[in-house]
């Protein structure tokens, strides 16, 4: 008896941690993906701490579209305008034609 409750036991473990690697890895391939918040933006760009964006700060499509998101055109992007910026369309799926 106490075999077949620890077989069990074992399978449940493989499949909760086989489960959590398989939505990981899902993520990593393009799965759902969630823009960045503001917060995020910050720790990884914000080099002198003040809170708020300057173009020289900014990578990627942030830096592209910087004129459009700075709307009061102060030469940075504040939280309040990052969160109103225009968000960028949905791409197409593979498989629609």
């Amino acid at each position: 008896m106490k075999y077949i409750a620890l077989k069990k036991e074992v399978v449940a473990v493989m499949i909760a941690v086989f489960g959590i690697a398989g939505a990981n890895a899902q993520e990593e391939r393009g799965g759902k993906h969630k823009p960045p918040t503001f917060a995020k933006l910050l720790e990884k760009m914000d080099a002198n701490e003040d809170g708020k964006l300057s173009e020289k700060e900014t990578k990627g499509p942030l830096s592209k579209h910087f004129s459009d998101i700075d709307t009061d055109e102060d030469g940075f992007i504040s939280e309040k305008e990052f969160e109103n910026a225009p968000k960028p369309e949905k791409r197409a799926s593979k498989n629609e034609d």
